[in-house]
């Protein structure tokens, strides 16, 4: 699902919605530029994964590749 806005024509990675929600339970409020950062966070650390994964000789990105 492409969001309006997303950084450099990307995909937002993560569920507004609910990262707004978590932020609002403990009190704070959530900058519009917040979810782009996050996505784009989220991008980096993935493609680190899939590197390591890749570098092992493996096609299924682990919890201990991050």
């Amino acid at each position: 699902m492409k969001k309006k806005g997303a950084a450099k024509g990307r995909e937002t990675l993560v569920v507004g919605s609910k990262v707004k929600g978590y932020i609002k339970a403990k009190k704070f409020k959530c900058s519009g530029e917040l979810l782009d950062a996050l996505s784009d966070t989220i991008r980096k650390s993935l493609d680190s994964a899939m590197k390591r994964c890749e570098g092992n000789k493996r096609s299924t990105v682990r919890p201990v590749d991050l």
